[in-house]
């Protein structure tokens, strides 16, 4: 794809956007989280590990516009400054797994053959291993912590992107344009990292924001059982963690304030991502 034709394709997706209002809201909404995320710190009223004992299990009130958690820090702060790191990490697994994946695949398309069925059976192998089941190995293997974490989840995700990079990187290189460089002499690496790869970026783009949700659930969801992120950090899945006591109590913000910032940004991402996908790939 040209330049020419990306910047239709941008002007294009600005009118579609005045035509789909749930994607515009959830594009609105994605952009408030990632300024939050780059200065909550600056707007947060109080540390995220601030004590106060005597506002254990608050409720909201001017001082605490959220409430207060089971050792008396102001949930908003924590919320605030947990947004960068809740999503740090999925976006630093998605880089892991996407060099390894979209290696893997445009490796396996290309050359075909032994090369293709070894890939694909490896990719097998790991599919057929749970991927939670993966994880905690790992955690166990080099001890649990958030990028350890990140790092057995880009593994995790690796394959499945390996399997998707493969079947649009076949459709690819079946195209005229490929065999005219390769009569031009260009070479392998050349044709797929500076032709190929480009024109694949549409179709991966979407499916890489879908998994950005998957990817911050599941870091969500190892923090939650411990293997993730580990206090004092405010990172959501361990804040709902930290706060599950307080619903026996009948305190529930501060597990259902946490709770709720995930599944907002899942499902924004979600329709952002699902939205991509169907432009991008249909006008690629």
């Amino acid at each position: 794809m040209t330049t020419t034709a990306t910047g239709a394709l941008l002007r294009r997706d600005g009118l579609a956007r005045r035509r789909d209002p749930l994607y515009a809201v959830s594009l609105a909404f994605l952009g408030l989280v990632v300024l939050v995320a780059a200065f909550g710190p600056l707007v947060a009223p109080y540390p995220p590990d601030a004590i106060d004992f005597t506002a254990i299990w608050g409720s909201p009130s001017p001082a605490h516009l959220l409430g207060t958690d089971q050792l008396g820090r102001d949930l908003f702060s924590r919320l605030l400054l947990g947004t960068r790191e809740s999503l740090i990490g999925p976006l630093a697994l998605l880089a892991g797994a996407t060099v390894i994946g979209v290696a893997i695949g445009l490796v396996a398309a290309w050359n075909g053959g032994w090369v293709d069925v070894l890939l694909a059976r490896i990719t097998d192998v790991m599919f057929a291993f749970p991927g939670l089941l993966f994880v905690v190995l790992v955690i166990a293997v080099f001890g649990k912590g958030p990028w350890t974490a990140v790092v057995a989840l880009a593994l995790a995700y690796a394959p499945v992107i390996a399997k998707f990079t493969r079947s649009i990187a076949l459709s690819e290189l079946a195209r005229p344009y490929v065999d005219a460089y390769r009569v031009q002499g260009a070479s392998a690496v050349h044709i797929a990292v500076r032709r190929v790869l480009p024109n694949m970026t549409p179709a991966l783009l979407g499916y890489l924001v879908v998994l950005f949700g998957e990817g911050l659930m599941s870091l969500a969801t190892l923090s939650y059982l411990g293997f993730g992120a580990q206090p004092p950090s405010s990172e959501w899945g361990l804040m709902v963690q930290e706060g599950q006591d307080g619903i026996v109590l009948g305190h529930f913000a501060p597990t259902l304030v946490p709770g709720l910032a995930i599944a907002a940004v899942v499902v924004a991402v979600n329709i952002v991502g699902v939205r991509l996908s169907e432009r991008l790939g249909a006008r690629a």
